[in-house]
């Protein structure tokens, strides 16, 4: 049951939009909740992470490298460019340099997997660009955002550390605790961040609700640009600069899938509702795009070259 609700969330996250644009008031109503919802998904994450997914950092440090250095040089000049293109308000600006400031997103693990990349691989990113985050957001923003913005760059570095690494961290250390137990119900707690991010996704949308009808459409262009991007970026990044095509696939997702709940929450707090409505949009739609990329590379898998057939058989 779970999983089949995890499987649909593209299809709840547009339902949830949607109610929200049509009646804005009971989300409104728990807007107070939306820091918290943001660390129970960080902590949700933390329960889930192994000493195993942690040693996997440390295994393939020139794709780790690689995949953070195009992470936070694609998408924070890809937002910095399509916000002058499309010649964005000045709040707008702010979240979608927001979303491109971020660390990966919670749903790319579970795409890579998918499509048939390097699940290991991607972990690690999310780990670490999660970690670096506390430091690399706030001064990617400061150094995009500064000149025409006040950019709180402690209060905000604080911020990230409390509702993200904080978190994660203790679910780090519950799960060294109950690991058994956390295997067995990881699907449920799954739908427990599915739930938690549904609930984000609405509280911004409906504090946008009135800017939706005027401001919607320009906001889709550039979310749809962003993310197609990211996922361009992080593939043909990784491809040319010699990564295999599990690693790629992997580094599509990691790049182009962002912590657009995290963009949202920090969008609310310190700027404006309108600077979070990017990060909501982006929410909805990078996981329609990363559903569908994963499924059609599902169906065309990473052909193994014969010299490594040949090393798997030694």
């Amino acid at each position: 049951m779970f999983e089949s609700f995890n499987r649909l969330f593209p299809l709840w996250a547009v339902l949830f939009t949607l109610f929200a644009v049509y009646d804005p008031a009971p989300l409104l109503s728990i807007k107070f909740a939306v820091n918290p919802l943001l660390m129970l998904i960080m902590f949700l994450m933390g329960v889930t992470l192994s000493r195993q997914d942690f040693a996997g950092i440390f295994r393939q440090p020139k794709a780790l490298f690689l995949g953070l250095v195009l992470h936070y040089t694609v998408m924070p000049l890809a937002a910095f460019a399509i916000g002058h293109l499309l010649r964005l308000p000045t709040e707008l600006m702010v979240g979608v340099l927001l979303v491109g400031s971020v660390a990966s997103g919670t749903a790319s693990n579970v795409m890579t997997w998918i499509s048939g990349g390097n699940v290991a691989l991607a972990v690690s990113l999310a780990i670490v660009s999660t970690v670096i985050s506390v430091v690399v957001t706030p001064l990617l923003i400061w150094l995009m955002a500064g000149q025409g913005v006040h950019v709180p760059v402690v209060p905000m570095l604080w911020n990230i550390a409390e509702i993200v690494l904080l978190p994660i961290i203790a679910g780090v250390i519950v799960h060294q605790f109950i690991a058994a137990y956390i295997k067995r119900i990881e699907p449920m707690l799954a739908s427990m961040a599915v739930l938690a991010i549904l609930l984000i996704i609405g509280v911004i949308v409906s504090a946008n609700a009135g800017q939706l009808a005027k401001l919607g459409p320009i906001v889709a262009v550039a979310v749809v640009l962003h993310n197609g991007i990211g996922l361009l970026g992080g593939f043909w990044g990784g491809r040319l600069l010699g990564l295999d095509q599990r690693q790629c696939r992997a580094l599509a997702f990691e790049v182009g899938m962002q912590n657009s709940a995290l963009a949202s929450t920090l969008g609310a707090t310190f700027f404006s509702p309108m600077s979070a409505l990017p990060g909501a949009v982006f929410s909805v739609w990078h996981n329609i795009s990363g559903s569908l990329l994963a499924a059609y590379w599902k169906r065309h898998p990473v052909k193994e070259s014969k010299r490594l057939d040949r090393e798997k058989h030694r």
